[in-house]
């Protein structure tokens, strides 16, 4: 079974960037026919999408963050990763990544973004 490891969050000020990484633990191309989402989870809130990227690489975003978040994918490494740019408090979160539009049932752990002055 495929696990997704979210790594890269952390405590940055309103404005700030950080760039999560996603990497999903299999031997062989798996990621490379896949559409694979950025979903995040505020605190008492139901976890969203944020973003995707198809195999092809066309991408879409939600508005909240659309000019400010950057996905990509590094299919022959089994990585997908999300540049966050001028962040603010609003996208305080826990971020995971998982297949669209069907996520599988093994969300990982996620990765904990704060942003805070």
């Amino acid at each position: 079974q495929v696990q997704l490891v979210e790594s890269g969050g952390g405590l940055v000020q309103p404005g700030g960037s950080l760039r999560l990484s996603c990497a999903a633990s299999v031997n062989t191309f798996w990621l490379k026919t896949k559409t694979m989402g950025w979903y995040r989870q505020a605190p008492g809130k139901e976890r969203k999408l944020v973003t995707y990227i198809t195999p092809g690489g066309a991408t879409h975003y939600v508005d909240s963050v659309k000019g400010r978040f950057t996905i990509s994918r590094e299919d022959a490494k089994n990585m997908v990763y999300l540049q966050m740019n001028s962040l603010k408090p609003e996208d305080t979160a826990v971020y995971y990544c998982n297949t669209h539009p069907l996520a599988m049932s093994n969300w990982g752990k996620g990765t904990l973004v704060t942003v805070s002055s």
